[in-house]
C-alpha cells in the first residue's frame, strides 16, 4: 500500500496469523474477496472431471476432440473478455461493484450449465461462467492488494492463490462426491452458483477500495477504512501517502483517458508491463492448465482407464496444489517473488522432462492387438483393423479412428487385447468380462513415472509459478494505471490459458504426449530465461518505492546473496 517504507518482517506468514488476532477486519477484507479466487478454482477445475461423465451422455462430445476442447475453453475465452472489461469496470465503477458483477455473473452461469440439454447450451453456460472467472482473476487481487499493509500484502495475496487451488481441489472432490449420482455432471457444475451467492451477500457488506474512493474524491470515506486498517500511528503516514499519489495522478491525466500508446510511453509503466505480461503468459505456455484442466485425461493417457480412478489420481494432484499455495503465502514475503520463481521454474523444467521420457516409454511399449483376441469380440472388430495389413499395438488402434477402442486382456493389461468399435455397449461389453476399456490411452507400465512427474510438477509450479505473477501484477503499477494495466496483464493471461487449452488435445493426437510436455519443457526455459532477466523483486515495497526502481535500468542477476533493504530496494533484479 502507499505509504511509508515497511521493512519486510522475518515471517510474514506470522504475521498474518497475528493480524487475524489484532485486526481481523482486514483478514474479512480478503478472505471475503478471496471467494472470488474459489470460484475462479473451482469453475475452472470442475469441468476436467466433469469432461468424462459429458463424454458419456453425448456421443458427439465422445466422438470429435475439437468438441471436448470447445466446452472447456469456451469459459477461457469468456475470461479474455471478462478481464478486459473487468479493468476498465475496475476503474469506473469500483473494486467492490465489479466482484458483485463476477458473482451475478458465475450464479446464471452455474445454472444454464446445471440444465443444459445439448452441448450448445452448455457451452453458453460456460461463456458465462467466463466472464465471471475473467473479472475475479483480476479483481479479487487487486482488492486484497488494496486492503493490506505492505509488510503482509504478498502473503494475503496469496491467500487468494490458496484459495483458487482451494477451489480447483474442492472441485476434485465434488466430482468424486457426484460420481454415483443421477446426472453426475450437472450436480458437479451447478455446485459452483453457491459460493458465488455466498460472496455476493458478504461483499454487499464490505466497503469499496480505500485507494479507489479517494482517487474518486470520496476522502473521508477512505479515511475510515484506512483507520479500521492500520494501527492508529500508521494512519497519518497512509493517508498523506495515498493523497500524493491521487496528486501525481491528477497531474498526468485520469487512467480512464489514457490510451495504450502513454501507457507504453510511461517507462516505469512500460517496463511494469513487460515483466507483468510476460509472467502472466509464460504461466499459461508451461502447461499448468493442461493439468488442471485435462488432469484425469492426461492420468488416462498413462494408462488408468477407469473414470473413478483417474478422478482419484488427480485429487492428488489438485491437492498438492493447494499445499503449494499454503508454501507460497509462507515464503513470498521470506524468500522474495523472484527467487520463488527461479526455484519454480527450474523444477518445473525437470518434472515436464520426466513427464516427456514417461510418455515416450508408454507410447513405445503399448500392448499388441492380438487377432485371436479381437475375435472373441466378432462382428465388433474396428473397421480400420479388419482391413490393417500389419501388426498393431493399442496406441495404433486409438489414433486410427475416434470410432476404435482397446479392450485390455483380461489376464494381464500388457497382454494382446482387441481393436473395436468404440460406444458405449462395446464398453459395457469389455467391462462384463472383467477387461480395461481404454479410448483415451493404452495399458502401460510406466503409469506410475507419469505420476510422479505431473506430482512434481504441482509441487514446484504452485509455490512460485502460480501464484507469482498475480502478486507482481498487483504491485508493479502505479495507481493511476493499475486498473487498465492489471486488466491488459489479466486479458494476456486468459489468452494464453485460450491457446493452450484449445490445443492440447489437438496437438497430443497430432504429435504425441511426449513431444507436448517437451515443447512446454523448453518454453519453461525460456520462461526461467525471462524471469531473471525482466522481472523486478517488489517483496516489502509500498508501490511508489517499485515506480521508483523501475525508473532505473540496471539489471542484477545475482539475486541470491543477501544485501542490505536499501540496495534491494534500488536494485532491479
Amino acid at each position: 500500500m502507499e505509504g511509508a517504507i515497511h521493512p519486510p518482517e522475518t515471517s510474514a506468514f506470522r504475521d498474518c496469523f497475528s493480524l487475524a488476532w489484532k485486526n481481523p477486519y482486514v483478514l474479512r477484507l480478503a478472505f471475503s474477496a478471496g471467494i472470488g479466487g474459489l470460484l475462479f478454482g473451482y469453475d475452472t477445475g470442475v469441468i476436467s472431471g466433469a469432461l468424462l461423465y459429458i463424454r458419456d451422455d453425448f456421443e458427439a462430445v465422445e466422438k470429435r476432440t475439437v468438441l471436448q476442447e470447445s466446452i472447456v475453453s469456451m469459459a477461457v475465452a469468456g475470461a479474455i473478455i471478462g478481464a478486459a472489461i473487468g479493468g476498465w469496470m475496475n476503474d469506473r465503477f469500483g473494486r467492490r461493484t465489479s466482484i458483485l458483477v463476477a458473482d451475478f455473473l458465475f450464479l446464471v452461469g452455474a445454472i444454464v450449465m446445471a440444465a443444459a440439454p445439448n452441448p450448445a447450451l452448455l457451452i453458453i453456460g460456460r461463456v458465462f461462467v467466463g466472464l465471471g472467472v475473467g473479472m475475479a482473476s483480476m479483481t479479487s487481487p487487486l482488492y486484497i492488494s488494496e486492503a493490506s499493509p505492505a509488510k503482509i500484502r504478498g502473503a494475503l495475496v496469496s491467500t487468494n492463490g490458496f484459495l483458487i487451488t482451494g477451489g480447483q481441489f474442492l472441485a476434485y472432490l465434488i466430482n468424486l462426491a457426484f460420481t454415483k449420482a443421477p446426472g453426475t455432471w450437472r450436480w458437479m457444475l451447478g455446485v459452483a452458483g453457491i459460493p458465488a451467492l455466498l460472496q455476493f451477500i458478504l461483499m454487499f457488506f464490505l466497503p469499496e477500495s480505500s485507494r479507489w474512493l479517494y482517487r474518486k474524491g470520496r476522502q473521508e470515506e477512505a479515511k475510515s477504512i484506512l483507520k479500521k486498517i492500520y494501527p492508529p500511528h500508521e494512519v497519518e503516514t497512509e493517508i498523506q501517502a495515498l493523497q500524493e499519489s491521487v496528486e501525481a495522478e491528477v497531474r498526468e491525466g485520469s487512467s480512464e483517458k489514457i490510451s495504450f500508446i502513454k501507457l507504453w510511453k510511461t517507462k516505469t509503466v512500460r517496463r511494469g508491463l513487460l515483466a507483468g505480461v510476460g509472467l502472466q503468459v509464460f504461466q499459461q505456455f508451461v502447461g499448468i492448465n493442461t493439468v488442471m484442466y485435462y488432469s484425469p485425461t492426461i492420468v488416462q493417457l498413462a494408462g488408468f482407464a477407469s473414470n473413478e480412478t483417474a478422478l482419484l489420481l488427480s485429487l492428488i494432484t489438485s491437492g498438492l496444489n493447494a499445499l503449494g499455495s499454503i508454501v507460497s503465502i509462507y515464503f513470498i514475503d521470506r524468500m522474495g517473488r523472484k527467487k520463488l520463481l527461479v526455484i519454480s521454474l527450474t523444477g518445473v523444467i525437470i518434472s515436464l522432462g520426466i513427464l516427456s521420457a514417461a510418455f515416450h516409454e508408454t507410447s513405445s511399449h503399448a500392448p499388441d492387438v492380438g487377432r485371436m483376441a479381437t475375435e472373441h469380440f466378432r462382428n465388433y472388430t474396428c473397421p480400420d483393423y479388419e482391413t490393417a495389413s500389419t501388426t498393431w499395438d493399442c496406441m495404433r488402434c486409438l489414433k486410427a479412428s475416434p470410432h476404435c477402442g482397446f479392450c485390455a486382456s483380461g489376464t494381464n493389461k500388457m497382454f494382446p487385447g482387441a481393436c473395436l468399435i468404440s460406444n458405449s455397449t462395446l464398453r459395457d461389453l469389455c467391462h462384463n468380462e472383467h477387461r480395461e476399456w481404454y479410448t483415451k490411452g493404452c495399458p502401460s507400465n510406466y503409469g506410475w513415472i507419469a505420476l510422479v512427474g505431473l506430482a512434481l510438477y504441482i509441487i514446484f509450479f504452485s509455490p512460485g509459478m502460480g501464484t507469482v505473477p498475480w502478486i507482481v501484477n498487483s504491485e508493479i503499477y502505479p495507481l493511476r494505471f493499475r486498473g487498465v494495466c492489471g486488466g491488459i496483464a489479466a486479458t494476456a493471461n486468459w489468452i494464453s490459458n485460450l491457446i493452450v487449452a484449445q490445443s492440447f488435445l489437438s496437438l497430443t493426437e497430432a504429435i504425441g504426449t511426449s513431444w507436448t510436455f517437451f515443447i512446454f519443457g523448453l518454453i519453461s526455459v525460456a520462461g526461467l530465461i525471462f524471469v531473471l532477466v525482466s522481472v523486478p523483486e517488489t517483496k516489502g515495497l509500498p508501490i511508489e518505492e517499485v515506480e521508483k526502481m523501475l525508473e532505473q535500468r540496471a539489471i542484477q542477476l545475482v539475486f541470491w546473496k543477501k544485501g542490505s533493504d536499501q540496495e534491494k530496494k534500488n536494485s532491479v533484479v
